[in-house]
């Protein structure tokens, strides 16, 4: 789909009116954000991505359209996963319901900016190597393993653990600034490190998603768009799921089928041809069944309460 510098730029302005709503408007102030505010505010967040692939349609056709309503679902799926680090890093960091908010705002900013950064490389990547394809498809089947077989926690700890030992941090928060000053001397709160943390979760995530938004299509509009829209709904999923969580027990292995049939898209691309509309009805339904037998086999969860 062919894109100018202009409508580049209205999405750009999009973007930062819909943040600047978010934090200056839905969420001035610092407090604890209930479930039916967070599940009309998911609500919100989908229709804008929506009626933005309607605009798609109407620029590019039904092809674009459905490639991005495909990899919308690819990443708002991946991001489910995320939840679960969220849940870890703000235990681990000791950060309180109403802060976490602006924690995620912090890690949506900077997703913003490191997703255009694997888009364009990625998309690059396609365009000039011939064989990246293969790489990719094998990238995601690994990762799609990888993702069914991991332990909830494995990787975040180290990370957290590495950052500890590397930044100086005070004991306790300073509200929700990144730094406070102890002694005189301006050292990091861990706000701060929970934010960097969750800024090198999200580049983690990213190394799978992004080449799984780029099995479905190479368009970089498309891709980084949907990625986006996706990303900036998170919050709102976070909060909204948060106290359910246990119940996506299944969810790892819907995420991990996803990223093994986009890989095998990828890796038989040149002997047979899945066409965008098969691959958004089969990524709905593995979200769908995940879902189901998940809530199916749900057994004393207890719906967690804010921290």
């Amino acid at each position: 789909m062919e894109v100018t510098v202009f409508e580049w730029g209205v999405f750009f302005a999009i973007v930062l009116i819909l943040l600047f709503i978010d934090l200056f408007v839905l969420h001035r102030k610092n407090k604890h954000i209930t479930v039916k505010r967070a599940v009309l505010e998911s609500m919100m967040w989908i229709s804008v991505a929506l009626l933005f692939g309607i605009w798609i349609y109407v620029k590019g056709g039904t092809d674009d359209a459905v490639s991005y309503y495909a990899a919308y679902a690819i990443e708002k799926a991946m991001s489910v996963d995320n939840l679960f680090v969220f849940i870890l890093l703000f235990s681990m960091f000791a950060i309180p319901d109403e802060y976490q908010h602006k924690a995620l705002y912090y890690g949506i900013i900077g997703a913003i900016v490191f997703r255009a950064i694997f888009v364009f490389i990625g998309s690059g990547l396609l365009e000039t190597i011939d064989f990246m394809m293969y790489i990719f498809g094998i990238i995601l089947v690994l990762f799609a393993f990888k993702t069914i077989l991991k332990k909830d926690d494995e990787g975040e700890s180290k990370i957290v653990k590495w950052l500890c030992k590397h930044i100086n941090m005070s004991e306790n928060l300073d509200g929700t600034k990144l730094f406070t000053v102890q002694n005189g001397v301006k050292i990091a709160t861990p706000m701060l490190v929970c934010v960097i943390a969750i800024e090198l979760t999200d580049i983690v995530f990213a190394i799978d998603s992004v080449p799984a938004c780029l099995a479905i299509t190479s368009d970089t509009f498309i891709v980084y768009t949907s990625n986006i829209f996706a990303v900036l709904g998170l919050r709102s999923l976070y909060f909204a799921l948060r106290g359910c969580m246990c119940s996506l027990r299944y969810m790892k292995y819907g995420l991990g089928g996803i990223l093994l049939f986009v890989g095998i898209k990828m890796l038989i691309a040149d002997f047979y041809h899945v066409d965008v509309v098969t691959s958004l009805v089969v990524i709905l339904g593995m979200i769908l069944i995940t879902v189901v037998a998940s809530v199916m086999s749900n057994k004393g969860c207890q719906v967690d309460k804010p921290a």
